[in-house]
C-alpha cells in the first residue's frame, strides 16, 4: 500500500492554501516556514504515525506490499514511525523540533532506503514496496527537508539573498 500523496500531495496543496490565504509577505522565509510546517506536520507528522499503525496493527500486509517476511521486527519499525510522527506533530508548535525531527525521520529514511536496496541486490526483490516510490522517497524527502530548513534560517533574520 503506498501512500505518497500523503508525505508530498496534501502539504504541498495544505501550504500553498495557507500562503493564499496569509496576510503576511509571501517572502522567501515565510514561504519556507509554511512548507516546513506542513511538511513536518502533515508529511512527516500524520504520514509517519499513519504508516507506523499499519506497520503495528497489520505487519502482515506491510510485508507482503515490501515482499519481506512479517517477523515482529515490523512491529518495531512502526513504533519508531510512530515516534517520528509525534516529532513531526510537535514541531507544529514547537519550532525547536525542527531540525530534531529532520535528523531522525532523515537517518531512518535513509537507513530504510540501504535496507531496501540491499534486499533487492540480495533477492532481487522487485516490490513496489521494497524499491518503487518509497525507496525514492526515503532518499529525497530528507534532503528536501533539509534544503528547506537551511533556507528557512539562512533567511530567518530578514537577509534573503
Amino acid at each position: 500500500m503506498e501512500i505518497w500523496y500523503i508525505f508530498i500531495v496534501v502539504p504541498v496543496l495544505g501550504a500553498l492554501i495557507h500562503l493564499f490565504l496569509s496576510k503576511k509577505p509571501k517572502t522567501l522565509n515565510r514561504v519556507t516556514e509554511v512548507l516546513l510546517l506542513w511538511y513536518l506536520g502533515v508529511g512527516i507528522g500524520i504520514g509517519s504515525i499513519f504508516s507506523g499503525l499499519t506497520q503495528v496493527l497489520d505487519p502482515q500486509m506491510v510485508a507482503q506490499s515490501v515482499g519481506w517476511p512479517n517477523t515482529p521486527f515490523l512491529r518495531e519499525v512502526g513504533f519508531a514511525n510512530i515516534s517520528y510522527g509525534i516529532l513531526g506533530i510537535l514541531s507544529i508548535k514547537y519550532r525547536n523540533f525542527w531540525a530534531p525531527t529532520i535528523i531522525a525521520y532523515a537517518v531512518f529514511m535513509w537507513g530504510a532506503a540501504l535496507g531496501h536496496i540491499y534486499n533487492l541486490q540480495q533477492t532481487g526483490n522487485l516490490a513496489a514496496g521494497n524499491i518503487g516510490t518509497v525507496l525514492y522517497l526515503d532518499i529525497l524527502m530528507p534532503i528536501l527537508f533539509i534544503i528547506l530548513l537551511a533556507a528557512y534560517h539562512k533567511t530567518q533574520n530578514g537577509v534573503e539573498t
